[in-house]
Formats: structure tokens, C-alpha cells, sequence
């Protein structure tokens, strides 16, 4: 397990290829307005699988995280193929963190936290990003997050929906 672990065996595990119908299953339960093709987490974990976890409660996944070195102040857009990654990292981007119920209130995407700044710190990258949706900036900025704006980011935003919140969060060194 990688962070987060409990009594219960719950915690944060490197994803695998096997993994991937379950991330879909996931996504489509718990993002049904942001559907994303399969091949999107497929590529996702071949550009950077150090970024991509599952979370195993009771020997089950009960949810995943997608994240890599990506260019600051642009989010690619949903169910987008990004076909390669930058050479230069300017931001660590957190693509997605989903959670069925059973992970839910666990404690489990605060778990997460301490391995993206690893990740972040690896690719060179002194800040962590993220489009917060479906009512989420509260949770990220009780983590440190905090909106931020840049030129043309309402249409990077458009496929996030409306409430839609570019956040950020500065790595202390």
C-alpha cells in the first residue's frame, strides 16, 4: 500500500493494466456527467503510472487516482488523448480522484495528498493542480488548494461543467 492504510486493509495501491475495467466501472458510477473513454485511463497510466493509484477497501477497489506532470493553467480538456507529456513539468495536475461510497469519508483522498507531492518533487514541479467539480473546492481548499485564473481558462474549463474551479496549491519545500 502506498499511503492511507487502516486496520481494515484499506489504503492506496500502484494501479495496473488489470485494474483499468474497474477505473472505468468507477468513473462511470461516480462521474456520470464527465464520461471519459476507456483509452483516456489507459493512457493516462502508460504516461505516468507512478501517478496512477487504486483504492482497496476489504479487497475491492472503491475508487481510483489519475495524476502527472502537466503544463500549469492548462487543464486538458475531458475525455482528451494527451500523447505525451511535457519535457518540462510546471504543475503536477490531479486528472481525477474518484470514490465509490465504501471510500468516501475514509480519509482516503487526503491519504493521497502526501504521494502527489512526492510525484510533484520528482517531476520537478513546485505546485500541485486540479479542476475541482461536483462541489469539491471546499474539501481541496481545506487542503491548501486556491482558485486560481488565467488567460483563456473559462474555455479550457467548458468541458468540466459549470462549476467548474481551476484550483492550485503551492509545495512547501
Amino acid at each position: 500500500m502506498i499511503e492511507g492504510s487502516d486496520a481494515a486493509g484499506a489504503g492506496w495501491r500502484p494501479m495496473t493494466v488489470t485494474d483499468l475495467p474497474e477505473v472505468d466501472a468507477i468513473a462511470r458510477a461516480v462521474h456520470p456527467g464527465f464520461p471519459e473513454r476507456p483509452e483516456v485511463f489507459a493512457e493516462r497510466l502508460a504516461l505516468f503510472p507512478a501517478g496512477c493509484l487504486i483504492l482497496e477497501r476489504d479487497g475491492e477497489a472503491a475508487g481510483y487516482l489519475l495524476s502527472h506532470p502537466w503544463h500549469a493553467g492548462a487543464p486538458p480538456p475531458l475525455d482528451s488523448l494527451l500523447g505525451r507529456l511535457p519535457p518540462v513539468a510546471t504543475t503536477y495536475y490531479l486528472h481525477d480522484i474518484a470514490l465509490l461510497p465504501p471510500g468516501r469519508g475514509t480519509g482516503a483522498a487526503a491519504a493521497a495528498l502526501p504521494h502527489l507531492v512526492r510525484q510533484a518533487r520528482i517531476a520537478g514541479a513546485d505546485n500541485l493542480s486540479l479542476v475541482a467539480v461536483n462541489n469539491s473546492a471546499a474539501f481541496w481548499q481545506r487542503h491548501g488548494f486556491v482558485a486560481a485564473d488565467a488567460p483563456g481558462l473559462a474555455d479550457k474549463l467548458a468541458s468540466y461543467g459549470e462549476d467548474a474551479l481551476y484550483m492550485w496549491s503551492m509545495i512547501a519545500s
